[in-house]
């Protein structure tokens, strides 16, 4: 099973350990093309206008300002870069402290993948920096993130045919990485009243990262189809399930009711 995270808007900079070495990632066919966005990005966030070339405002002038640093900045692994209500909700720290000692748990992690605009994917463990880029972002010559990290990805990431896909991104990252249909599941959450149905944002996230959490730190083995998947699912929710289509991947919904 492989779990895909995105990637919090939020992040929390190290406070100590080593600067951003990019033989350290995972996906070391990636780094021709990390160092490109990393590159851009330094260049960009120099710029005068970086806070609306990287469509972010006043308040997070300080963020793009690291930016300029990110290869001597001090990293720390990726579940403690990341931030935000999913990585709370997954009780990401706890679960990293113990990995250490914790060899399935440590193996868990690296099967969790947080899909970044700067490095592609990273998994769990990697050591990054706290970086401000969001993927919808256009760096000039590369373009759209999103679309310039596609064909990238689209032979970088590859799947085991039989592994079940948990999808927990957003539509910015997805579009990166689309996946094969059968194979990726995503997860949502909507609000019933009544006959009524509402996206809950976040509380969707919450969610997400709550179920996330639970699969990784449960003793059994994660989830090895979607019918496991559910099942896991069913024991902590109201669930529905949509089976893929041709022209989308499965989806696996919470349902929170009032």
């Amino acid at each position: 099973m492989k779990i895909l995270l995105p990637p919090s808007e939020g992040k929390t900079p190290a406070t100590s350990g080593s600067p951003l070495d990019l033989p350290e990632l995972s996906a070391p066919d990636l780094n021709p093309q990390r160092k490109k966005v990393l590159t851009a990005l330094q260049r960009v966030s120099k710029r005068k206008d970086a806070l609306k070339q990287l469509g972010v405002g006043a308040s997070l002038s300080a963020d793009v300002e690291r930016n300029v640093s990110l290869d001597s900045l001090p990293c720390a692994p990726a579940l403690l870069t990341y931030s935000g209500v999913l990585y709370e909700a997954m009780g990401a720290p706890d679960l990293v402290a113990d990995a250490p000692t914790n060899e399935t748990l440590a193996q868990r992690l690296r099967s969790v993948h947080v899909f970044s605009a700067l490095f592609g994917q990273v998994n769990g463990l990697d050591p990054i920096p706290a970086y401000r880029l969001a993927m919808k972002t256009d760096l000039g010559t590369l373009g759209k993130l999103s679309s310039w990290w596609k064909p990238v990805l689209a032979k970088s990431f590859t799947v085991d045919p039989a592994e079940v896909i948990l999808d927990c991104r957003s539509s910015d990252y997805r579009a990166a990485w689309p996946g094969p249909h059968e194979q990726v599941v995503t997860l949502g959450a909507v609000k019933v009243t009544g006959a009524k149905r509402s996206v809950v944002s976040h509380w969707a996230k919450y969610y997400r990262g709550e179920l996330v959490g639970r699969l990784l730190a449960d003793d059994r083995e994660l989830p090895a189809n979607s019918a496991d998947l559910v099942s896991r699912a069913e024991e902590s929710y109201e669930v529905e399930f949509t089976p893929h289509a041709k022209n989308r991947p499965a989806a696996l919904t919470i349902i929170l009711r009032d």
